[in-house]
Parts: structure tokens; sequence; C-alpha cells
């Protein structure tokens, strides 16, 4: 699937983080560089990224810990999308967040007292059975399920594959005869609001990713070209499951931006 992208038609490009960019605290190499180049380039660059892991102040610490020169304001993150969907659709939110202890950091000012929704991204420590078991009650009693995304895996640090929150939320959704609220990638709205938040249209977007389904094809989806590399939880023959048109695929970071510089007139 050779990387031939539209003369001049690219004028933004989205990035994901975990797996495309880094993995853990680890730069995949040629990274750094390959940002660097893309910069020289004058094309407007957004970093989205469904992690909720951590807050995103701690994210962008961690980046440039690495060696990634990137502004806070160029992160766009589920948790961000997160905390707009919650203040404008649920009227008093006081969500039960079952988040990592950093990450809620990003909703602060919400009361958590007497939760009237439950919000749900990946944190270790919830996914046992007395934790679901409090979320699951919650939804019972009419709580709204708010996912901030169902990936399935992700790539750790040693290398391995690790369950993604996608389960759990589906576990949710049977248990409780809901339906989540999806909030992060493969959703079209945020590949949209990622667009919307650099001004270009998303027929000039370009987006960089490891996971064929929530980075390449939810971009397609939202009408946004789509790179996926071959890094972070790409497996063999992810690309295959790609439309043949609007999507490519390359080994790394490295040759995505070679390809994007390439089509620029």
């Amino acid at each position: 699937m050779t990387a031939r992208l539209p003369l001049g038609c690219v004028k933004a490009v989205l990035i994901d983080l975990s797996g495309t960019i880094h993995v853990a605290d680890n730069a995949i190499p040629g990274a750094v560089e390959a940002i660097s180049k893309l910069r020289k380039s004058q094309l407007k660059i957004k970093f989205v990224t469904n992690t909720t892991k951590e807050s995103v102040s701690s994210l962008h610490s961690r980046l440039h810990g690495i060696g990634f020169n990137i502004e806070r304001h160029e992160i766009f993150s589920s948790l961000t999308a997160a905390v707009h969907h919650l203040k404008n659709n649920i009227t008093e939110c006081r969500p039960h967040l079952m988040v990592s202890e950093d990450a809620k950091k990003d909703f602060e000012g919400f009361s958590t007292a007497n939760p009237n929704a439950v919000v749900i991204g990946l944190s270790k420590h919830h996914f046992n059975y007395e934790a679901m078991n409090t979320a699951f009650n919650l939804l019972l009693k009419g709580c709204p399920l708010i996912a901030i995304h169902k990936a399935r895996y992700y790539k750790e640090h040693d290398g391995n594959l690790a369950l993604g929150p996608g389960a759990f939320v589906h576990g949710l959704e049977y248990a409780a005869n809901t339906v989540a609220t999806v909030i992060g990638k493969p959703e079209k709205s945020f590949f949209l609001q990622a667009a919307e938040s650099i001004g270009v249209a998303p027929e000039n977007c370009v987006m960089i990713g490891d996971d064929a389904r929530d980075d390449v094809i939810g971009a397609i989806n939202a009408g946004i070209m789509g790179i996926l590399v071959k890094t972070g939880k790409y497996r063999e023959n992810d690309e295959d499951i790609l439309p043949i048109s609007r999507a490519w695929c390359v080994e790394d970071i490295g040759q995505a931006i070679d390809c994007i510089v390439d089509s620029l007139v």
C-alpha cells in the first residue's frame, strides 16, 4: 500500500501519541526528528490521544521529558472532550469517575457527591468486581454511562498488549441494559472537534496512528485521510481492513511525515 497522498491536499496533520511517536517513556526511533521535520513544513499540527491514564498536564510534561517539543495546547485529549461533553450535556453533572487519580485533575470543578453520571476510562484499579458493581448499580438508578473511549487494547512498556477499557464498557452496557456515550476515537465527533480546533476542513487533514480501527478508519469516517504506522499496537495485516482510497500504511512516523511533506506543492 504505497503512500502517495494527493498533491497539495494536506493542510494539517493529526498525530496519535502512544504507539505512534512513543511507547511509555521511550520515543519511537526517529519520531523526534520526524516531528521537527513536519514543523518546518508550516502545516498545522494537532496531537490527538485517547489516553486516560494521566492528565493532559502530566502527559505534556512526560512528552517533554522524552524529548518532544510539543506545546500543551497542541494536545487534543479524549479527557478534554469528555469534560466538554459533561459540561454541555448533563445538567449539574456530578460524575462517578472511573479514571486514574492523575486523570481526575482534568475534572477539577466537578462535584462527585451523589453521582448522576458514570465516567469510565482506563483505570486498572477500577476493573474489579466491587468497583464495577458500584458503577452497575448507579447505571440501574438511571445514570448515563460515559465512556471516554472503548479501545480494545494498548501496548505496555514491556512490549505486551494489555486490555483497554472497551471490554469493561461493554460489560456494563450488557449488565445494565444501556448504551454508553463514547467520547474519544474512533468517534466521528472527536475527529471533527480536533480538525475544528485548528481551523482546517476535515478533507484537508491527515491522521497518523498505530490503530487501524480507532485511528485510521475513525478518521476516514470523519472525512479525514489516514496513515497507519507499523509501530505500537499495530499487528500484522491490520492494513488489510483499510479502504483502498484515503488510507495508506507505512513503517513508522518518519515515513509517514516524509510522504506528507512530499505531497506538498
